[in-house]
C-alpha cells in the first residue's frame, strides 16, 4: 500500500521546471533516498511533499488523499519535515522541542518532552539554551521537535550536512532507529550514496528535475 504518492508533481520557477512532472509511490514503513547532483530538484521536490511549497500542476496523495483536502497545518503533523539547519528559536530546549502546542497554545506535554529527549540521548536537556548547544545536539533537538507531533512520514532534507562525520553517524544511527521502532514512512534527500545505501529500501535518482533511476540500493548505487 502507498502511504505518500506524487500524480505528475510539477514547480515551475520563471518558466524553468525545477520538478518536473515526478509520479512516484512511496510504500507504508519503507525509506525512500534521492539522490543526485546539486540543482537537479531533490530538496525542492521534498519541499512540495507537504506544501512547503506549492506545485505549478500535479499532486501529493497522502493514504489515498489528496493533500489539498487537508488543513495544511494538519498535513504537516501528518507529515513532518527536517532540514540540514536546525532552524531552533531562542529559548529552551523544552519550549523548542513542544514549539507545535505553544503555536496553539496549548499545555505542554511534560512527559512527551522527557521521553523524546531521552530517545534522542539528551536526558535532563530540557531546561538548557539551544544556544548553548553544539551542532549535533541541535540537529537531535530538531528531530524531537519534529516527532513531538508524531508524525506518520519523516521528510528529511540533507540531516547530516553540516555535521563532523563522527556525529552524522550518530544521528544517522538514531534515525535509522527512529525510523524503525515507530514504523516511519520515510523520504530523505542525500548527497551521501553510501548514506543512501544504508537507510534506503529504494533509490531514486534525480537529474534536471527528472527521475532517471529507481530501483533498489543495490540496483542504483551497487
Amino acid at each position: 500500500m502507498s502511504k505518500l504518492e506524487t500524480d505528475s508533481l510539477t514547480k515551475a520557477i520563471g518558466g524553468e521546471l525545477i520538478v518536473d512532472s515526478i509520479s512516484l509511490r512511496v510504500k507504508e514503513s519503507t525509506v525512500l533516498a534521492i539522490i543526485g547532483p546539486s540543482g537537479a530538484g531533490k530538496s525542492s521536490f521534498l519541499r512540495l511533499l507537504n506544501r512547503l511549497d506549492e506545485p505549478t500542476d500535479g499532486s501529493v496523495y497522502l493514504d489515498g488523499t489528496d493533500y489539498r483536502e487537508i488543513d495544511p497545518q494538519e498535513l504537516r503533523r501528518h507529515v513532518g519535515f527536517i532540514s540540514q539547519e536546525s532552524a531552533l528559536l531562542p529559548g529552551s530546549v523544552r519550549e523548542n522541542v513542544a514549539m507545535s502546542d505553544r503555536i496553539r497554545d496549548k499545555p505542554i506535554n511534560e512527559q512527551r518532552v522527557t521521553r523524546l529527549l531521552d530517545r534522542m540521548h539528551l536526558p535532563g536537556y530540557e531546561n538548557r539554551a539551544v544556544s548553548d548547544l553544539s551542532g549535533g545536539e541541535r540537529q537531535r533537538v530538531s528531530i524531537a521537535r519534529t516527532l513531538y507531533v508524531e508524525p506518520e512520514v519523516l521528510l528529511l532534507d540533507e540531516p547530516t550536512a553540516h555535521l563532523d562525520t563522527a556525529t552524522e553517524m550518530e544521528i544517522e544511527e538514531l534515525l535509522a532507529e527512529l525510523i524503525h521502532n515507530n514504523d516511519l514512512t520515510c523520504v530523505i534527500v542525500t548527497h551521501d550514496t553510501a548514506q543512501a545505501r544504508r537507510l534506503g529500501d529504494r533509490v531514486v535518482r534525480f537529474e534536471a528535475g527528472k527521475i532517471t533511476a529507481n530501483g533498489t540500493p543495490e540496483e542504483i548505487i551497487g
